[in-house]
């Protein structure tokens, strides 16, 4: 799905346009068909990603991961609730190309988003994760998320029970 590059290539993140989103998808349905890492059960079209990936609201992005001029993954920012009290929370999602995992990508993705995060005024960042998850789960708590939430047997794929872990990294002042 793409070249496999060296921590020592340069990351660059673009923010999503329609000429990343066949590349995402692409990315997506792999989680989605072979992995719990999704708890989508059936591929989604490039509609679906489209509103997914491209939201209108300009607080919340998406980025494309670029590596050597390939597409090595994506991440983004996305509404926690919606509700009012929690338009300062944002949570955080990183998807990278199988090819382009083990690498460090995953750890300069976070580091990207908690910046972009910061400059547009959000305080707190929530990653939520399946319990499977090893590699998500020890990045997040690498860079100091903490595990504020358990959900046990919350979902079911590939015929298990599937548990939900979330985690919190507060990014803003403390006295605002």
């Amino acid at each position: 799905m793409g070249n496999r590059g060296t921590v020592a290539d340069e990351l660059i993140f673009e923010q999503a346009k329609e000429e990343h989103l066949a590349g995402v998808l692409d990315i997506y349905n792999y989680y989605v068909l072979n992995t719990t890492v999704s708890f989508h059960t059936e591929p989604l079209t490039l509609d679906e990603m489209r509103s997914s990936v491209l939201n209108s609201d300009p607080r919340f992005k998406s980025y494309a991961i670029k590596q050597a001029g390939s597409l090595a993954g994506y991440v983004l920012i996305t509404r926690h609730k919606n509700k009012q009290a929690y338009d300062t929370s944002g949570e955080i999602s990183i998807y990278l190309n199988p090819d382009s995992s083990g690498q460090g990508i995953g750890g300069q993705a976070l580091a990207f988003i908690e910046r972009e995060a910061a400059a547009l005024g959000f305080h707190v960042l929530v990653a939520t994760v399946c319990a499977d998850n090893e590699p998500s789960r020890r990045l997040f708590t690498k860079y100091g998320y903490e595990q504020s939430a358990l959900f046990r047997q919350i979902g079911r794929k590939f015929g298990r029970w599937l548990d939900i872990a979330s985690y919190q990294k507060i990014i803003g002042p403390a006295n605002e």
